[in-house]
């Protein structure tokens, strides 16, 4: 999306539906759409980006909110962190408002939205281990009121890429009912980028944990064996609870997992060490999948 083409902005077009937005796009290929801006609007006053037009997602209602749909939560894609940050959201999906509320100062809360935060897809958004642990799945606006769904994680892979001319319009969550929980590690005090970020979700109903770790690669990653081998040791109809020693471990075996050591050479000789920001980041990532699954035992 960088380039240096040296002409102004024509046009803003601002649709009033999904539908519309769609329409205005397969109209203006070139446009570029944008909700909260936070990504967009900075790379275009840095001189990254010249779009030659824009169109705007803020007056679709139809985004700003949420409804039910068998078992899950549709989420429109223009819901903001602010929003999602609130009671009555963290009520129904606690990790994801969790993540909502350390997006950032509140300026950037208040505008940014979730799509945004898919689409832009940076390793860093904090959204996005959590739509990963919760296997969370997008509906695909396209034109002539088409729509169709794909997992969250297909569009984060690149196995599957948007269209020209197509949205994401919601993101389906399911809706769990049990404890979830999203930290993260920054560089500094207070708001900052994560350096990186473990989302915990329990699912009684299938007796499994989903867990997904963020910032450390382009995507966020799922130890999935990890998650296997932890779930086979809690008492699901019990009392959950698991021994230090057992949260200990399982955190790192997630950092081991997402952070493996060196390849061997093909020599057969030692491996080379990890150096020590690499060995302090897996340390981190064993901490906080540690304090996670703790919390949402508890």
């Amino acid at each position: 999306m960088t380039t240096h083409a040296p002409q102004a902005m024509q046009s803003v077009t601002l649709p009033t539906s999904l539908d519309e937005a769609v329409a205005a796009l397969g109209a203006m290929p070139a446009a570029v759409p944008v909700a909260g801006g936070t990504d967009l609007m900075a790379a275009v006053n840095k001189g990254l980006l010249r779009p030659s037009g824009l169109v705007g997602l803020g007056r679709i209602s139809e985004l700003r909110g949420w409804h039910y749909q068998d078992g899950h939560a549709l989420l429109g894609a223009g819901l903001t962190h602010a929003r999602m940050g609130r009671p009555d959201f963290a009520a129904l999906i606690p990790a994801l408002a969790a993540s909502a509320r350390a997006a950032g100062p509140p300026q950037i809360r208040n505008a940014g939205t979730l799509g945004g935060n898919i689409v832009t897809s940076a390793p860093t958004g904090d959204s996005l281990p959590v739509l990963a642990a919760l296997e969370a799945e997008l509906v695909i606006a396209g034109p002539e009121g088409a729509r169709r769904e794909i997992p969250v994680s297909h569009l984060l892979a690149g196995r599957e890429l948007l269209e020209p001319a197509e949205l994401i319009g919601f993101v389906r969550v399911p809706l769990l009912h049990a404890p979830q929980v999203f930290l993260k590690a920054t560089g500094r005090t207070g708001p900052g980028r994560a350096t990186a970020s473990v989302a915990i979700v329990l699912d009684p109903a299938r007796r499994g944990v989903r867990c997904a770790v963020g910032a450390i690669a382009p995507m966020p990653l799922r130890p999935l064996e990890a998650e296997r081998w932890i779930a086979s040791l809690i008492d699901w109809g019990g009392e959950r609870g698991l021994a230090p020693d057992a949260l200990a471990a399982f955190g790192e075996y997630v950092a081991a997992a997402c952070i493996p050591d060196h390849a061997p050479p093909a020599d057969g000789s030692e491996a080379p060490p990890l150096s020590p920001a690499v060995l302090h980041l897996r340390r981190t990532v064993a901490a906080l999948a540690r304090r996670a699954l703790g919390r949402a035992l508890s």
